[in-house]
């Protein structure tokens, strides 16, 4: 006699892949609207990473392969409203079996539905996830799925802040126990520029921005992806 998954927890959404929506619920329960994009991402950052099975540790760490099998990505937008704030929308909780050793994907509808505005009022700014395991980067699937979404909603948002690329955000946990270990670092990609960021905070708390990679556009869907040794 088979059991019947359990709901997901406030503010977690699970799609049929075959029968994806439209668009997806926003705000996330509990979240502010934000001043300003970095505020949105250092507050998303733990916020995913807190969730079940969102980190599975550094892969050479004890009993990783229970772990990464158990993982998932979830993945929401972090978008603009008309009022010249930032929002974030319900979490996607996905898995992946056709996964990798250290790739596996989140997949949530193009656009979002927030009741406080407008239909169609809405700029997607950052599409945002979590990449379960350590060592980790960007990966050519991600930059290729931003391409997609630039083409969806185009590769710029005028914003309070000025005119902005649309990006991709990937969030880590550097911990070798798998349990969650708060947010560690993310990987930052906009569209048209040619390297990927790695941020993470040093000993006082403040954020350093490394060269990740290098990308190399051949046209408007085409791309080079040179990941930094």
């Amino acid at each position: 006699m088979g059991g019947c998954a359990s709901p997901p927890p406030p503010g977690i959404v699970r799609f049929d892949s075959a029968r994806m929506p439209a668009r997806l619920d926003g705000p996330m329960p509990g979240t502010p609207l934000f001043n300003t994009a970095w505020d949105a991402l250092l507050a998303a950052c733990p916020l995913i990473l807190s969730q079940r099975n969102a980190t599975a540790g550094n892969a050479g760490a004890t009993n990783f392969d229970v772990r990464w099998r158990m993982s998932k990505e979830y993945c929401a937008w972090l978008y603009y409203a008309p009022d010249d704030r930032y929002a974030l929308s319900k979490l996607v909780e996905s898995s992946d079996a056709t996964r990798n050793q250290f790739e596996q994907g989140c997949r949530a509808p193009a656009f979002v539905q927030d009741p406080r505005y407008p239909p169609d009022s809405l700029k997607y700014l950052y599409f945002l996830h979590n990449h379960p395991a350590t060592p980790t980067n960007l990966s050519e699937r991600d930059l290729a799925a931003l391409a997609k979404m630039a083409r969806i909603h185009g590769g710029y948002v005028e914003t309070k802040a000025g005119r902005l690329p649309i990006g991709i955000v990937a969030f880590f946990s550097d911990g070798s126990s798998g349990n969650p270990a708060g947010c560690d670092g993310f990987y930052e990609y906009t569209y048209g520029s040619a390297e990927v960021v790695r941020w993470t905070p040093d000993d006082e708390g403040r954020w350093r921005r490394t060269q990740a990679g290098i990308v190399t556009w051949d046209s408007e869907t085409e791309f080079r992806f040179v990941p930094t040794r």
